[in-house]
């Protein structure tokens, strides 16, 4: 009997991994974003698997989209998981938190990864795996970056004071979580962070901040016999705190053409090729599934004028640039292009407002079952909602994030 592919987002990933405990409790905004976002796994889901959610508000806008894009994914309720034998899991990411809440739902043991594998992928999560990578991928005078993993208190001190600013990183945390960006003074504020986040996760990462113009990602697929294989680019942005704020929506042969405005393609197929093989000797026979790389294009006064930071981030889970990818290749017309967000609107209405708004002024137009131009939600928003997903796509312009 041939198993039956279920997808579950859990955006908490991140923070679970972070407190490595296994009855984790994200906070009430991470809830409710897990909640309101349930459906996003539909939009790179394999056709003919199913994704957990409620069905009660879903199943509408289930509806629409199957009609309007023929999508081929199901919903599958929690108190449906008991009785499903033989599925193939595939959440946000993996962490002994969400393995022991679907093996609570009722999902048998042999099912889902064991302890130990977590806990291994957790290691592999650590930022100091990153700082192991990095000096491998400096592969001629186009590429910079550096990064150090900083045990002790003196180091922390050290590298602060040695540097007029720099960025401190928790060595496991969410996107844009975890920073603490640094001036040259050590203050008690800082020693105070470093202390606790030390005591928590073994140490602190320390990293110069560049001039950075562009980040983008090389994204990945691992199939868990050892093998990566490259699936494509993903071009981002992020705020001034570093956290994730959104994606561009065009070709991987456009964001290869707008990176060739600052290094020659040739350096972006070497790293694409050596981080091929660095990735299968390090995660290869530990991890099955996404996998993002993320790096910057950074400024320098001499030549090369331009270089890449190889190795920013290693996200050793799903992520929201392969997602971009996903819906850009599946869903839109090859002569457009557009923008993936996700929103928060802490206030009640704001989210409904903003969406029945870009929902009149931005009108869904279609050209042989792919999006041409217009706004469109990627989950159901209603009066109530305080996060939305959802994409917005022109003709022939290049939509500015």
């Amino acid at each position: 009997m041939a198993k039956k592919t279920l997808y579950l987002f859990n955006p908490e990933h991140d923070l679970a991994l972070a407190s490595g405990e296994i009855n984790y409790m994200p906070p009430a905004s991470a809830r409710q974003m897990a909640a309101e976002l349930a459906l996003l796994p539909v939009w790179y889901a394999e056709e003919g698997s199913a994704v957990l959610a409620p069905s009660a508000y879903n199943l509408d806008y289930m509806k629409r989209m199957r009609q309007l894009l023929g999508l081929s994914v199901h919903l599958m309720t929690e108190p449906e998981l008991a009785s499903e034998r033989n599925l193939d899991i595939r959440p946000w990411g993996w962490d002994i938190a969400v393995r022991k809440r679907l093996l609570d739902l009722g999902i048998e043991k042999h099912a889902l990864p064991s302890i130990e594998q977590l806990n291994k992928l957790r290691s592999c999560s650590h930022r100091s795996c990153a700082v192991e990578l990095l000096p491998h991928l400096q592969l001629d005078n186009y590429f910079c970056g550096e990064s150090f993993y900083l045990a002790l208190p003196e180091e922390w001190k050290s590298f602060v004071e040695s540097h007029d600013t720099c960025l401190l990183k928790a060595p496991l945390s969410g996107s844009g979580k975890g920073l603490n960006w640094c001036k040259g003074i050590y203050t008690p504020s800082i020693s105070g962070w470093c202390l606790r986040i030390g005591s928590q996760q073994g140490g602190v990462i320390g990293e110069p901040i560049y001039n950075k113009v562009e980040d983008f990602a090389m994204e990945f697929y691992s199939s868990g016999d050892g093998r990566f294989n490259f699936i494509g680019y993903s071009q981002f942005r992020t705020g001034g705190s570093g956290a994730y704020e959104g994606n561009r929506l065009i070709s991987n042969a456009a964001i290869e053409q707008n990176l060739s405005e600052y290094v020659p393609v040739g350096e972006l197929d070497k790293l694409r090729n050596c981080l091929e093989r660095e990735l299968s000797l390090r995660f290869g026979s530990v991890y099955n599934g996404y996998l993002g790389v993320d790096m910057m294009i950074c400024r320098f006064p001499e030549s090369p004028a331009y270089r890449i930071h190889p190795c920013v981030e290693i996200n050793l889970r799903m992520n929201m640039g392969v997602v971009a990818r996903h819906l850009y290749d599946r869903y839109i017309c090859p002569s457009s292009t557009g923008i993936f967000q996700i929103d928060y609107a802490p206030s009640d209405g704001a989210a409904w407002n903003a969406h029945t708004a870009m929902a009149e002024t931005y009108p869904l137009e279609m050209e042989q079952g792919r999006i041409r131009s217009g706004y469109l939600p990627l989950v159901p928003v209603y009066k109530k909602s305080k996060y939305r997903a959802w994409i917005l796509v022109s003709e022939s312009v290049h939509c500015v994030i």
